[in-house]
């Protein structure tokens, strides 16, 4: 009877109650007895320490998704015809409309406009709810370099009468989503429930020999997070190094014979010598081809001092290449995503100490690097763990590629460089 009143004196009410099922409607309503339970308000209302507190969220951004939910009344009261409008719109809208509300949530400081500012204010956020990097100083000031990676991704390209600084304009906030789609997927699902699983919440857990510390792999987690967001949920698992090139050496048939063994996907990361971090995600086993093979699946990404992704562009067909002791010059010797052979937008030799990343038509991606001619610094190969992929094939491992692919081993006998060496 209650619900029937409130349809009927509140319009948007009655429109956003068809988005849901009525069973969504029955838990949206015991959710909200629940929390206004707890707010002391004689259960009409959420207050905002109730609210931020169980979606798990605080600080600026938290404030400004309170101020948004309950309509902008700035009375610190969310009722539940605020709670079913506000999830109509953010959940059941259409594309345009759920955009436009996550670009009006990121300006938290309510004044119209999206400067960098706001933009630090919901990346202290997202690094305080996901991250937690609140245990050392350390952790707190690795976080905070990589989240200037991802601030460095964005434009700003509105001016604005008044301001100092350029604004991020709808359309520079949707271009800066589609590189970092982990921050998408973060803020478009602040209002699920905790304890379901939440797209931008999750970290892969990376699973690396105890003798080589977290401080000392290039992948750090904060990474992992912006690479996942690539990803559907199932890679949000784990990740295990298989390669790196402090224990097995910058080796190319040596890098082959350590993933040989991984039956799924894996992550290519490298340091550069201009200490800039990128690489590929492969969605194919690395397997020994005379031309380009993979599917859209694949993407190139950097990591520092910008990071963005770069997924297929479907222009062509051009994503993943695996090449091994061919003699032709036409095909280049060495792993590389995109491009055209001697051009990729990524590639490394098969010597493993240098390589180049050109702009890419495959990715629409730059050059990945400071300048086209890259030299490896640091490589590492995550294989990206699921439940159907035995775990105990991925261990890091030392050997010849001779040995690992025993199918090339008998087709080199034919053209006699079965013994040859790397």
């Amino acid at each position: 009877m209650g619900s029937a009143q409130s349809a009927a004196s509140n319009p948007r009410f009655a429109t956003a109650s068809r988005a849901f099922t009525k069973q969504d409607l029955e838990d949206l309503k015991s959710l909200f007895v629940s929390l206004a339970a707890q707010s002391q308000s004689d259960s009409k209302y959420i207050s905002p320490s109730i609210f931020q507190g169980f979606f798990g969220i605080s600080g600026p951004l938290a404030s400004r998704l309170f101020d948004l939910v309950s309509q902008k009344r700035n009375d610190g009261m969310l009722t539940y015809e605020d709670l079913v409008i506000s999830k109509a719109v953010y959940e059941k809208g259409t594309r345009d409309e759920i955009e436009e509300f996550i670009y009006e949530l990121c300006d938290v400081n309510g004044d119209g406009f999206l400067e960098r500012c706001d933009l630090e204010a919901v990346l202290d956020s997202i690094s305080d709810a996901v991250f937690t990097p609140k245990n050392s100083q350390a952790a707190l000031s690795s976080s905070k370099v990589v989240m200037k990676a991802f601030l460095s991704a964005t434009e700003f390209s509105h001016e604005v009468e008044g301001k100092a600084e350029n604004c991020m304009s709808l359309a520079d906030f949707r271009n800066w989503c589609n590189v970092i789609p982990s921050a998408r997927k973060y803020l478009g699902s602040l209002l699920k429930l905790p304890d379901t699983v939440r797209p931008g919440f999750q970290i892969p857990h990376l699973l690396h020999p105890e003798n080589l510390s977290l401080e000392s792999l290039t992948l750090q987690k904060e990474h992992a997070w912006h690479i996942l967001g690539a990803l559907s949920q199932t890679g949000a698992q784990q990740w295990k190094l298989v390669y790196h090139s402090a224990i097995n050496g910058l080796s190319f048939s040596t890098f082959m014979g350590s993933i040989s063994s991984v039956e799924g996907p894996t992550i290519l990361v490298m340091k550069d010598s201009e200490g800039h971090i990128y690489g590929g995600y492969a969605s194919q086993p690395w397997e020994r081809h005379n031309d380009f093979y993979g599917d859209m699946k694949s993407f190139l990404f950097q990591l520092y001092p910008q990071a963005s992704i770069f997924r297929p562009t479907g222009q062509n067909n051009n994503l993943q290449w695996c090449a091994v002791n061919f003699s032709s010059d036409s095909i280049p010797n060495g792993i590389g995503f995109g491009g055209r052979a001697n051009h990729f937008g990524f590639f490394l030799s098969s010597s493993f100490d240098q390589g180049h990343s050109f702009t890419c038509t495959t990715f629409n991606s730059p050059c990945l690097s400071k300048t086209n001619q890259i030299r490896p610094d640091v490589i590492e190969c995550w294989a990206v763990l699921t439940k159907e992929i035995n775990h105990d094939k991925t261990e890091l491992v030392r050997g010849s590629v001779l040995e690992r692919f025993k199918e090339d081993r008998n087709m080199l006998k034919l053209v006699g460089l079965a013994n040859s060496s790397e």
